[in-house]
């Protein structure tokens, strides 16, 4: 029958004081959410990009870059190879994505073509695993040179992989910033889309997210004179790179090894500060175990000569190497300002790139624009509200008045499991709460016409009202299950104000079925126990 015991009705009751303590915060003012105690629940709902301003990057990865970085790997690869067998070669050029092996002697030409074959890697893809495609492709020009070239599906793949590394590097770069909910997502098979709420320099952004910051420690080579390297003679495994400038800029021109002793990938941890003598900004870093390990030996057997410490293939600084430097901690310095130097600590925490990204499209949300939708979005929530419950308390009277407590704790229900989880609300995510009031009360619906049905078909009031909870019940689950698994669908194939409609579609299908078979049959409970009806109200 009707009987909802003490402590039941205790539960319901403290359920819906929680709802509204986590929610409180939502509608207070900073200056009392700031003088709460440190206990007290103070988390708000993160508005979107859409609602509070913001900036927006558009960011696709530099495929050519990535390509031609992995060509040039790759005759490094080659040349070692063919060192490691003892296989004379007169020249081993790059052409385009292909690297070219000449051999002295012909007779060489197919063991050089097995220890390229070696370099062949397998294509897999997170679906099906292995494709059976390899990533290069060895072949034959002429009676002496073997070729080794990248094949296209090696490429894609090279990019695919790109630009899952790079969202985790992008997404911790802009958590270093400090900001809020940021949204980073994949757009396409190259793209990735940064939107970033409440931050409103998007010249900063770009700056973060431009570099590479693929730093490497290199030795310089001093035998090369630098007249002769100017005139494009190097040799084999060096290139000329400018320190504190580009050429242009009145960099001085030193000859680096290609090959890192050691690179960023070590580092533990890079914080922005400040030298003891000059006052000037450095960074300051630190290695892991093995990036210390190797750094103490490559000093320590390189005593009095240079090495460089170069970012994105700029030398920052090139100094000599004094004495063993055996805890695995130092200083870059290189004319940094106090803004520079901390950019470049965040970017060395957060990793390299592996290939840049280029700004493909750039968007400003201004606060205004922001506060426009707010307005319009909680008018249109307002003007939802008021017709549901017009019409509910016109339709079912007493009854509908309780659809309509259960409707106002369900839209705080939402507010509040927005608030704990720290969601992102969209003006979509409006959209999702106007409709979510709309799906609360047709379950009320459901309920209450059953009710009638059962009533009139001769049953007593109460047992009309026990079998409209009890029969309703079934198809309200059934209706919300098959809502639920739209939205989850959503969430999962969605990206960005999708995703944010899908969250708070999914909230509100789950207060759904609390307040609206629960708590209503809580108050028609106590209703019906003290005014004991014998007609139906409605």
């Amino acid at each position: 029958m009707l009987h909802f015991s003490f402590w039941k009705t205790a539960a319901v009751l403290a359920l819906c004081a929680l709802g509204v303590l986590f929610a409180l915060p939502n509608v207070l003012p900073q200056s009392v959410r700031d003088a709460y105690p440190s206990w007290f629940p103070a988390r708000t709902i993160v508005l979107g990009l859409d609602l509070q301003g913001g900036s927006q990057l558009l960011l696709e990865v530099d495929g050519e870059a990535l390509t031609r970085s992995r060509a040039v790997a790759l005759q490094e690869d080659v040349r070692r190879q063919m060192r490691e067998a003892r296989i004379g070669t007169s020249e081993i050029r790059l052409d385009g994505r292909a690297v070219s092996v000449t051999v002295r002697d012909a007779a060489d030409l197919a063991k050089a073509q097995e220890r390229l074959r070696t370099l062949a890697q397998p294509i897999t893809n997170t679906v099906f695993g292995a494709t059976g495609q390899l990533d290069l492709e060895v072949g034959q020009r002429g009676a002496n040179v073997a070729t080794v070239s990248m094949t296209d599906a090696g490429v894609q793949a090279r990019i695919r992989q790109a630009v899952d590394q790079s969202l985790e590097v992008v997404r911790r770069r802009v958590d270093q910033l400090g900001t809020v909910e940021p949204s980073i997502q994949r757009q396409g098979a190259n793209r990735i889309l940064v939107q970033v709420p409440g931050l409103g320099d998007p010249e900063h952004l770009k700056r973060i997210l431009g570099q590479t910051a693929k730093l490497e420690f290199r030795l310089v080579s001093e035998d090369t004179p630098i007249e002769q390297a100017l005139q494009g003679a190097l040799p084999a495994g060096t290139e000329l790179l400018y320190e504190g400038g580009s050429a242009e800029q009145g960099g001085r021109p030193l000859v680096i090894e290609r090959r890192a002793i050691i690179s960023g990938d070590e580092l533990t941890d890079a914080q922005p500060g400040f030298e003891q003598n000059t006052r000037e900004p450095v960074v300051s870093f630190r290695f892991n175990n093995r990036g210390a390990q190797a750094f103490a030996d490559v000093t320590r057997q390189n005593v009095g000569k240079r090495f460089a410490i170069v970012l994105d293939d700029k030398v920052i600084s090139a100094p000599t190497i004094r004495e063993v430097i055996p805890n695995g901690q130092g200083q870059i310095s290189g004319s940094f300002t106090v803004q520079s130097a901390n950019d470049l600590a965040v970017l060395l925490r957060a990793g390299a790139l592996p290939a840049p990204l280029n700004v493909i499209e750039e968007r400003v949300v201004g606060p205004g624009l922001g506060q426009d939708s707010i307005e319009a979005g909680t008018r249109a929530t307002w003007v939802a509200a008021v017709f549901v419950v017009i019409f509910m308390f016109a339709t079912y009277g007493v009854f509908g008045f309780f659809a309509n407590v259960a409707l106002t704790v369900h839209v705080v229900f939402i507010f509040a499991l927005m608030s704990l989880l720290g969601a992102t609300l969209t003006l979509p995510g409006i959209a999702g709460i106007v409709l979510t009031i709309g799906t609360a009360v047709d379950s009320n619906v459901l309920i209450y016409e059953r009710i009638r049905e059962e009533f009139r078909a001769g049953r007593s009031m109460v047992s009309a009202i026990e079998a409209g909870f009890k029969h309703a019940f079934a198809v309200i689950v059934d209706s919300n299950s098959t809502m639920g698994i739209a939205a989850l669908i959503l969430f999962a194939l969605g990206s960005g104000p999708v995703r944010g409609f899908a969250v708070v579609f999914l909230l509100g299908i789950l207060t759904t079925v609390i307040t609206a078979v629960t708590m209503t049959r809580m108050m028609i409970a106590l209703w019906y126990r003290r005014t004991r009806p014998t007609t139906m109200p409605f």
